[in-house]
């Protein structure tokens, strides 16, 4: 045991298999929490608790700028250096209300260490004290091109709020936190509110850093297969031991309860052409109480689900019965000092809010006098304690979320880490309680009888973001006005100081400082396909074997590819409907509960495979996944056979229902996603995939569903003819393909399955209807909204024009994205992101996120070709691009998916020697591949197929670049 420590708590962690360590740093009080297991998918973070005073986004602009060099590390942008140049499985940095965190994992133990090395010496000795151009840049300064130029204000962090307060989803949180916590530091904006960002002085950031970065007011937490020995030793000797103790006042401090409820009304923007009908927010919100109450951590989850959530669900339907809102959704907040309890109403109207909470407060009441559905709640807990057991986070490292979890109980009291890491074990405990009214007894006591409590309205309201934009247009030309000339001159030096400041790169030998790895540790071989296929009587079954704790993913795939293009949003609608209505055998809400009390969920998606080594070719599969432990087998399929052959879509109401909540939920999408519907919009010009997600997902789909409610008692007969005819013509015998991941016994059991699937499946296969023209046609479009920035994409199609893919464009992505399009739209431009994409099949798209400019960033598109022309990079770049674009190759997957993987490469005629042939050309690029490059993107991008997202005012100022302006909605 290291001597500059002191272990204070050794803890079995049974549902993680692990064991848990707290040691703390004697000198500094530093906290370090240890994970120990055989993850070689390793992570550290090391985070601070960052209570900001006021709104100026000083946590949030920190967070930034403390990774823009360093003493040790010096160059202007280390984050971007090991994104580049790192075999990371993830590298980020993450502001919350009350802490701020900066996270790193990698498999490789040396890269391990280099990350940890960099972020140790950017929060702890930072550039921002020598370089107040890091703080200007990320935070906000001024603007001025000549003395005759409007003063305007630019920041990467200041674009990136307004993006945040152009989404009524971030807007209503915010008010809920102000509401319900308005003596704490939850009654800031952490991040930033843009209207008060440009108050914040370089001194007060500074202060700010000064303050609260210091191993005191550290958390440093360690996952995985790590030499803790070795890396206490490291933490101890380069960093910690340097520090005094200092005593750090960042206390989170409760909000004493309230006397009676609080009722907020503010108002959020909506465009000028949008109705206001039926555009309201309204929100029930409930404290619940101290975050460091471990049953009631879990069983607001439950909760939630019970009265909420799950199909059918007593709020949920009363609000809806009531014509209180197009749709109803919950959340229960417990990343933070006190929880919270949120109904929140879509779609709704202001006049509504005394019914909407009469409605509520009644509901609970008659749900605890009569008892909440055990049965449901019993479903609830099974859902949980299967996902305990599964711990699949998708694409983020199963450590990564452990330790932010770990950090709601450990921020508020150091000596309870684990506290909630016992999930197992809680919800056991809970279960037992069920039959005895313990959720009827939280309901009545946390809920109904709790004066803790706000309703916050959203008021929608036509032009505000343009009232916004005159009011600061108005406040900085009364700036500019007030100022005398030799002080609009310094505005116009400093701008081109901190342009010129902005286009010098760092020098090579401060470049060469930043540690990387070599090619050497690249493995040379691609990832294995876990993919064996097997016939059963005719049909393909493909079985991926991998370890998946006892888990059988079973996934019954319907080849669709033959599908028309008229009849995808039928397709659509018929993924998210089924298994919403009543069966033949079970109401909705009985099917849900019996599908949660005997499997991880049934779920059905509807997917698009590109064809290899075919120009815009494409399979398309409608695929009924399910999940459940081996016992559980024939359950599971006569649940997912009960679904897809003998769902009622005759139940008129209940259809009307879900899709005016699926109309409300993809305003929401669409709101919170600009750069995904600008980049899938310019490429419908040219490419029937994007046709295909934008009929199912998109711009297109939202319309469909417009239509459809406008229109439903006109309607309502085709749509349940289309959605019977749909269900016989896809769930066809001579249409299924299986896909089972996990070890060898569960092949047999798929077998076994498949044979018992095949005779309840239509016999026939019949056609789809309707049309299936695609014909290319010119993108200029604007899509309108009331945003405060814009998401711009141009796309083109490389292959069309006579050039094939090859791996060096993995390398562009990298190139472009963290070099080109980063210096360019980003750190000049002030847009938070910006990136491309492109695909085998020749889709090439441009696209930038949340960013205050529209031409200017589509000149930088149009100019990619000539930076690509005169690209240079030494051996040393080239090797970090290679290794940073292999880390994205590489990114471990979890067991399901692993076994989508395979399925993917099945369905698409991806081999092996494919993903080799194409890992070996990224390996072996060189300097002249990628300059070979420009003349493909040059011949995409003079396609132009241009789409933009975004402000109302900027759109219209730039209307002769597009042959379309619409509204969006």
């Amino acid at each position: 045991m290291n001597k500059a420590y002191e272990l204070l708590k050794e803890e079995k962690l049974e549902g993680l298999d692990s064991l848990g360590f707290i040691f703390e740093h004697k000198k500094t009080k530093a906290r370090i929490c240890f994970i120990s297991n055989d993850d070689t998918n390793k992570v550290f973070y090391i985070g601070f608790r960052t209570p900001p005073k006021d709104s100026t986004g000083v946590a949030h602009i920190v967070e930034h700028t403390v990774l823009c060099g360093s003493d040790k590390y010096p160059v202007k942008d280390p984050f971007v250096e090991l994104v580049k140049g790192s075999l990371n499985t993830f590298l980020n940095a993450m502001t919350y209300p009350d802490k701020t965190v900066y996270p790193i994992a990698s498999t490789n133990n040396t890269d391990y260490m280099n990350l940890i090395d960099v972020y140790m010496d950017a929060v702890f000795h930072p550039n921002i004290y020598k370089y107040r151009e890091i703080f200007e840049q990320e935070g906000w300064h001024y603007e001025m091109e000549n003395e005759d130029s409007d003063l305007t204000i630019n920041g990467v962090v200041y674009n990136e709020m307004k993006g945040a307060y152009s989404s009524p989803d971030d807007v209503l949180s915010r008010q809920i936190l102000n509401s319900l916590f308005p003596d704490t530091t939850y009654a800031i904006e952490s991040g930033g509110d843009p209207k008060v960002i440009p108050s914040l002085t370089y001194e007060d950031f500074l202060a700010f850093h000064s303050k609260y970065y210091h191993p005191s007011n550290s958390y440093i937490y360690v996952y995985g297969d790590v030499d803790i020995d070795d890396l206490l030793e490291y933490l101890d000797t380069k960093y910690l031991r340097h520090y005094d103790y200092l005593e750090v006042d960042s206390e989170i401090n409760m909000q004493p309860a309230f006397d009676k409820p609080v009722e907020v009304t503010v108002d959020y923007p909506i465009g000028a052409d949008q109705d206001t009908k039926n555009n309201a927010y309204l929100s029930y919100n409930v404290c619940i109480g101290d975050v460091l109450d471990p049953n009631m951590y879990r069983a607001f989850d439950i909760l939630n689900y019970a009265l909420v959530s799950a199909p059918g669900a007593p709020l949920y339907k009363a609000l809806i019965d009531a014509n209180i809102a197009e749709d109803v959704e919950c959340s229960f907040e417990s990343s933070q000092r006190q929880m919270y309890f949120s109904v929140v109403a879509r779609g709704a109207n202001e006049e509504d809010r005394d019914r909407f909470v009469d409605i509520i407060e009644t509901t609970l009441q008659e749900e605890i006098k009569k008892g909440i559905d055990k049965k449901t709640l019993f479903a609830a807990i099974n859902g949980e304690q299967f996902r305990a057991r599964e711990l699949d986070f998708g694409s983020a490292p199963k450590g990564l979320i452990i330790g932010l979890q770990l950090l709601d109980s450990w921020l508020y009291d150091k000596n309870q880490p684990f506290l909630h890491l016992h999930a197992v074990e809680v919800l056991d405990k809970i279960k037992t309680r069920v039959n005895n009214g313990l959720f009827d007894y939280i309901a009545d006591v946390y809920l109904l009888s709790n004066n803790h409590k706000s309703v916050v309205t959203l008021r929608p309201k036509q032009g505000l973001t343009a009232a916004d934009d005159n009011e600061l247009k108005e406040k900085l030309a009364a700036k500019k006005a007030s100022l005398s000339k030799e002080e609009i001159k310094q505005i116009v030096e400093h701008t081109a100081h901190l342009k010129e400041y902005q286009e010098t790169p760092s020098s090579k030998e401060d470049l060469a400082k930043i540690p990387m790895l070599s090619r050497f540790d690249l493995t040379r071989e691609a990832r294995p396909i876990d993919l064996a296929v097997y016939d059963e009587d005719g049909t393909t079954i493909l079985h991926h074997k991998v370890s998946t704790n006892g888990i059988h993913y079973f996934n019954m795939v319907f080849d669709i590819s033959d599908i028309t293009l008229s009849d995808i949003p039928y397709v659509s609608l018929l993924e998210r409907f089924i298994g919403l209505m009543d069966t033949k055998h079970y109401t909705y809400a009985d099917y849900t509960n019996e599908m949660y009390l005997h499997t991880g969920g049934i779920t059905t998606t509807t997917a698009v495979h590109e064809v290899f080594g075919e120009h815009d070719k494409y399979r398309i599969t409608f695929e009924v996944r399910s999940k459940f432990i081996y016992e559980e087998a024939d359950v599971a399929k006569d649940l997912a056979m009960e679904m897809i052959c003998n769902t009622l879509f005759s139940d008129e109401k209940r259809l009307k229902e879900l899709i005016v909540a699926e109309k409300s939920h993809m305003e929401s999408i669409l709101n919170s996603r600009g750069n995904q519907v600008a980049a899938t919009r310019a490429r419908c010009g040219f490419s029937k995939k994007a046709n295909i997600s934008d009929l199912a997902n998109g711009v297109r789909f939202y319309r469909f569903l417009v239509d459809l409610e406008e229109n439903f008692d006109d309607r309502k007969d085709e749509i349940i003819s289309k959605l019977n005819k749909m269900c016989k013509t896809i769930f066809a015998k001579d249409r299924l393909i299986i896909s089972s991941t996990g070890k060898t016994e569960v092949l047999n059991q798929a077998r076994r399955l498949v044979n018992d699937i095949r005779p309840l499946l239509s016999q026939e296969k019949l056609s789809f209807e309707g049309d299936n023209e695609f014909e290319v046609h010119p993108v200029k479009e604007a899509l309108k909204d009331a945003s405060q920035i814009q998401y711009v994409a141009m796309a083109g199609d490389f292959v069309k024009s006579g050039y094939k893919y090859n791996g060096s464009y993995k390398l562009l992505n990298t190139i472009l994205g963290y070099d080109y399009f980063w210096i360019k739209v980003r750190v000049q431009g002030g847009a938070y992101g910006c990136n491309m994409n492109s695909s085998r099949q020749g889709d090439m798209v441009f696209v930038s996120y949340r960013d205050p400019n529209l031409a200017e960033t589509l000149k930088v598109f149009e100019e990619t070709g000539d930076y690509l022309r005169n690209f240079d990079a030494d051996d040393r770049d080239m090797t970090k691009y290679i290794i940073g674009t292999i880390s994205g190759m590489d990114t471990p997957l979890t067991p399901s998916q692993r076994g989508l993987r395979g399925l993917n490469c099945y369905i698409s005629g991806i081999s092996y020697e494919d993903l080799q042939r194409t890992r070996d050309e990224v390996l072996d690029a060189t300097v002249e591949d990628i300059r070979a490059l420009a003349e493909p993107v040059d011949a995409a991008m003079s396609q132009r197929y241009i789409c933009v997202v975004g402000n109302e005012s900027v759109v219209e100022a730039n209307a002769k670049l597009f042959t379309v302006v619409e509204n969006l909605y």
